[in-house]
C-alpha cells in the first residue's frame, strides 16, 4: 500500500510532543503522523483521543508506532529526553539526553535516513550536534528548534510594548537557547522601521526609559522558560507551535527565514558548533545560514555562546 504523504513522524510523546502533535493534526500540513514513545499503553489513549476529531480536521492518519512505522518520513521531530526539573538549568539536562540520543538516533536511521531532522530536546543546540554526529548525515539536514520560540516570546513581548501586531515586528533572539542567549537590538524592526528609531515616534515615548525598558524585554524573554515551568511544571503550547511553523517552511519548501539552530560554519571565527541564527529553510533542510552583521556589544554575546556550548560539549564528550 502507498504511504500517504507528506509524512512526519514524533519521537517522544511527553508534554511538548503532544502539544505538537495536537497542533500539526489542525495544521492540515500533513497526511500522516505516527508517534514514537516508551509508554505505549498512554501513547495509544492519546492517538485514540486525537484521531476522534477527524471530522473536524483536514484527512490525516495518526498512528501509535514503533521505530520501523517510521519508514519513509519526510520530517522526523525528536523531542524525546528528560524534561527541564524547576530551578534546573537546560544545559545540566545534556548528558544523560546525550545517552539517550546514542540509542535513538541509529534507531531512526535504520528505518528512515533521508529524512529531515527536527531537534527539540534540551539542550537543544548540544542535541542537534549530537544527532548531526551520531546520524552521519548532512548538517544542512539536522537541525534544532533553536530560538524560534525565544524569537517569537520577543516579539510578542515587543508589541505588548509597543501595541503593534507581533506579525509586523521582526526581532531575533540569537545564539544559544539557553541562558547565553541574546537579543539582536541593533537590527529589530517595526514596520520596516529600525526599533531605534520607532522609539521616538512611538506615543509612549514620553514615558518610556528606553536602556530600563529593553533590559526588562529581554529579561523576560530569557527567564520565561523558568516562569512558566514554576507556575505549571513544564512548557509546550509556545514550543508546539513553534515547531509547527518550522514544519510548515520545510513541508511546504518556503524558503522561509527562521532562527533555527543550525551548524555554523565561518562565522565570527566560530567552526562546526550548532548555535540560532537567522536560517533560510525549505524541504532540503537548511539551504543556508544568514551571517548577520552584530553590533560589537551583540558579538561579545555571540562569542558567550559559543564557548558556553563548547564548555558542554566537552562536558558530555562529544
Amino acid at each position: 500500500m502507498e504511504e500517504l504523504k507528506p509524512k512526519v513522524s514524533i519521537i517522544g510523546c511527553g508534554n511538548v510532543g503532544m502539544r505538537y502533535a495536537y497542533a500539526l493534526t489542525i495544521s492540515g500540513l500533513c497526511r500522516k503522523i505516527v508517534l514514537v514513545d516508551i509508554d505505549r499503553n498512554r501513547l495509544e489513549g492519546e492517538v485514540m483521543d486525537l484521531s476522534h476529531g477527524a471530522p473536524y480536521i483536514s484527512p490525516v492518519e495518526i498512528v501509535a508506532g514503533e521505530f520501523s512505522d517510521i519508514k519513509d518520513s519526510d520530517l522526523v521531530v525528536i523531542t524525546a529526553g528528560k524534561k527541564q526539573k524547576p530551578g534546573q538549568t537546560r544545559r545540566e539536562l545534556a548528558s544523560d539526553n546525550v545517552s539517550l540520543y546514542q540509542k535513538i538516533i541509529p534507531e531512526i536511521m535504520k528505518f528512515t535516513p533521508q529524512s529531515i531532522f527536527l531537534i527539540v530536546t534540551n539542550p537543544v543546540d548540544v542535541l542537534s550536534y549530537a544527532a548531526y554526529k551520531f546520524s552521519g548525515k548532512s548538517a544542512k539536514e539536522v537541525m534544532g528548534s533553536g530560538t524560534v520560540l525565544d524569537s517569537a516570546r520577543f516579539r510578542f513581548l515587543l508589541s505588548q510594548h509597543c501595541k503593534v501586531d507581533s506579525r509586523n515586528i521582526h526581532a531575533y533572539i540569537l545564539g544559544e537557547h539557553g541562558d547565553t542567549e541574546f537579543a539582536v537590538w541593533s537590527r529589530a524592526m517595526i514596520g520596516g522601521v529600525l526599533f531605534k528609531d520607532y522609539c521616538y515616534i512611538c506615543k509612549n515615548t514620553s514615558l518610556c526609559r528606553q536602556r530600563e525598558e529593553f533590559d526588562k524585554i529581554f529579561t523576560e524573554v530569557r527567564d520565561s522558560a523558568y516562569r512558566i515551568i514554576e507556575k505549571k511544571g513544564e512548557t509546550s503550547y509556545g514550543i508546539g507551535l513553534a515547531l509547527v511553523r518550522i514544519s510548515e517552511a520545510i513541508l511546504n519548501n518556503e524558503n522561509a527565514i527562521l532562527p533555527v539552530s543550525s551548524l555554523i560554519e565561518d562565522y565570527l571565527g566560530v567552526n562546526g558548533l550548532y548555535l540560532s541564527l537567522p536560517a533560510v529553510i525549505n524541504r532540503t533542510g537548511v539551504r543556508e545560514v544568514l551571517k548577520i552583521e552584530l553590533s560589537p556589544e551583540e558579538k561579545e554575546a555571540f562569542k558567550n555562546s559559543v564557548e558556553e556550548i563548547k564548555r558542554v560539549i566537552k562536558e558530555v564528550g562529544l
